[in-house]
């Protein structure tokens, strides 16, 4: 026959091509159609090897994926209808309860999404090869090497065999397919849901191959469990009743003691892996999919019903073959049968998170959370003249009205081409003991410095009581900020690179209370009003958020339904939930300044005025607050 039209719908393989061009696909198409052949042999008494070996090699621009068996091979007609073959003729669909793969779509597609290939395949002592491949217009070809011939000695030892097997190679260059590490792919192999159960009745060998020679080789490949409490199980059984018929199946319920588990796609940890017989249908915690108190909770449940239904024509899977079809009234039966038995350890989850004492954010949210909090200190300070009386801890220090950590001043105007000094004032007795000064810099390249220390001890200054930096500017216009931060106090400075600038020393007379016009800091120097946030269980469900005076923290009380309703059962916030900081956020702080402010103008501490005033305050930040949670 030669080279032929690959006997499908060409639209339709496209479709597929694209959506299978993955390594990850093929490999779960590849390895589960060689546990297919395996199990067809045990059913018929047939002693097997059991192998299934995967060879991958990595160059620039592509890659060469080899999957083989020994299990029965096929005969030329047989390869042949192989290419054919889809939808009601693969064996889960005929009620088999093996194979996973996409309904006898997903050699082809396979083949075809990564680029192309052949099929290598002994059956009986006799040699196919099936080469697959895409036309010079895009069409889907294959040459069926005129029919088979006799196997050889060369072709056992290609195939890896002394019998029967079955060699698929492809090579894969299509640009559109990302050429992913060898530890990606045993990764994939490992973990893929598709293959957990094949892993663990099969020995799956992975080669690494670099210039044609195997430099690694890892068999056999193993899933590993998270360490974990049973609930129930293990394969305890149970049934359910559809249509005044009763169908078995078995649960195992787990919950992981301290892994975190892997909560959607294909390689998730989470969830229960749905089985019908052999085959992998699905990964999912039905009723209760992406809800809070399923974050530990994994394991499988066994229903060989699903197959035999799928056998008969049900649409048991989505078209998409995607998992589950929950439309299907059989398998919305189940699924509530299911849903029944593990809805009491998704409600104890909960109820343990009614009792969370702390939670975490990811650190993105915190760095933007520090973003917003270091941009409402420096307004307390520099925009509302803001004074806060000193830490308890520090209340000894000096009458001498001198901040504790100051600049010499907040602007150094200073002239291009001059080097001149920037000065830190620290006061060490009113910093505790540990303290530390954190340091950033903002400056372009033009602008140098003799030194950026990033971190410094209090300690280190209990004798001279500065820092002190040289810094020289070439470019007219050049600017940029140092900013200096510890548990308590900050303070930052600007320079400006200017044409014409101060030739001399100039420093700010001493600010002495006596003599400050709001009888506050400098606007270059303060105490932190928000030294930082906590996700805390204030014991009580009507304050979402709150203030800690003595801590100077914004704490966000674990124990309010709708934070609860966002964080997961690892004590996590959630990052999808970030308007909802945005806004307790914007509460506590407009609160807070509000408050302060009215302290400081003296005026009248009427429900009215704070009102206005804290409308004012969100007025003028409430958008730099929502900003800060959605510009990184």
């Amino acid at each position: 026959m030669g080279i032929t039209a690959i006997p499908v719908d060409q639209r339709v393989i496209d479709i597929d091509s694209r959506r299978f061009a993955s390594i990850e696909k093929a490999l779960v198409e590849l390895i589960t159609n060689s546990d297919d052949s395996y199990n067809r042999l045990e059913r018929k008494g047939v002693a097997v090897a059991a192998t299934i070996r995967v060879e991958y090699e990595r160059h620039q621009h592509g890659a060469r994926l080899v999957v083989a068996d020994q299990a029965e091979g096929m005969s030329w007609q047989q390869a042949l209808a192989s290419l054919t073959y889809g939808g009601a003729h693969s064996p889960l669909a005929r009620g088999e309860g093996t194979g996973r793969g996409y309904f006898g779509r997903g050699l082809k597609q396979a083949i075809y999404g990564l680029g192309y290939g052949w099929l290598e395949t002994i059956r009986d002592g006799r040699y196919t090869r099936v080469d697959l491949f895409r036309g010079e217009h895009g069409e889907y070809l294959y040459d069926d090497g005129s029919g088979d011939r006799e196997a050889r000695d060369t072709d056992y030892a290609r195939l890896g065999t002394d019998a029967n097997g079955t060699r698929v190679a492809i090579i894969i260059d299509n640009p559109l397919v990302q050429i992913i590490q060898f530890r990606s792919v045993l990764h994939s192999v490992s973990h893929n849901i598709y293959l957990r159960e094949i892993l663990g009745r099969r020995t799956i060998e992975l080669v690494h191959r670099q210039a044609g020679r195997e430099a690694e080789r890892i068999a056999p490949v193993h899933y590993l469990e998270p360490e974990a409490r049973v609930l129930t199980g293990p394969q305890q059984p149970f049934s359910f009743v559809y249509e005044q018929q009763t169908w078995p199946f078995t649960l195992t319920l787990k919950r992981a003691l301290t892994a975190e588990l892997t909560l959607r796609g294909d390689e998730r940890t989470n969830g229960l892996l749905v089985l019908s017989g052999n085959a992998v249908l699905d990964c999912q915690m039905f009723e209760f999919e992406n809800q809070v108190g399923t974050e530990y909770l994994f394991g499988e449940v066994n229903c060989p019903g699903l197959s035999e239904k799928l056998g008969q024509g049900l649409a048991v899977i989505s078209d998409e073959r995607e998992g589950l079809n929950l439309k299907e009234p059989f398998v919305a039966a189940f699924a509530r049968a299911v849903s029944k038995l593990i809805r009491p350890a998704v409600a104890q989850e909960r109820e343990n998170l009614r009792y969370l004492e702390h939670a975490t954010a990811s650190g993105r949210t915190d760095h933007m959370i520090e973003h917003l909090l270091g941009r409402m200190n420096r307004a307390a300070i520099e925009d509302l003249h803001i004074a806060l009386p000193a830490p308890v801890e520090t209340a000894s220090a000096p009458e001498s009205g001198e901040a504790s950590l100051r600049f010499t001043t907040p602007f150094y105007y200073r002239e291009a081409g001059r080097p001149f000094h920037i000065t830190l004032l620290v006061d060490p007795a009113r910093f505790e003991p540990d303290d530390v000064l954190h340091i950033s810099y903002q400056f372009p390249d033009s602008v140098e410095l003799d030194t950026a220390i990033t971190e410094v001890p209090v300690t280190d200054l209990a004798d001279k009581g500065r820092i002190q930096w040289t810094v020289a500017g070439d470019t007219i216009g050049d600017r940029g900020e140092i900013t200096v931060r510890s548990r308590h106090y900050l303070a930052w400075c600007e320079v400006v690179i200017a044409d014409h600038g101060a030739h001399h020393h100039h420093q700010r007379p001493s600010t002495r209370r006596a003599h400050h016009r709001h009888n506050g800091p400098p606007r270059d120097h303060g105490e932190m009003m928000f030294t930082g946030y906590e996700f805390r269980n204030l014991h009580n469900e009507l304050e979402r958020a709150v203030y800690s005076h003595d801590e100077r923290k914004i704490l966000i009380n674990t124990a309010a339904p709708t934070v609860q309703l966002y964080v997961d059962g690892r004590g996590r916030f959630r990052d999808s939930a970030r308007l909802l900081l945005a806004e307790l956020f914007m509460d506590v702080i407009s609160d807070e300044l509000a408050r302060y402010q009215l302290v400081r103008d003296g005026g009248e501490e009427t429900v009215a005025a704070f009102h206005a005033a804290k409308m004012a305050i969100i007025r003028r930040y409430g958008s730099d607050i929502h900003r800060s949670f959605s510009s990184y």
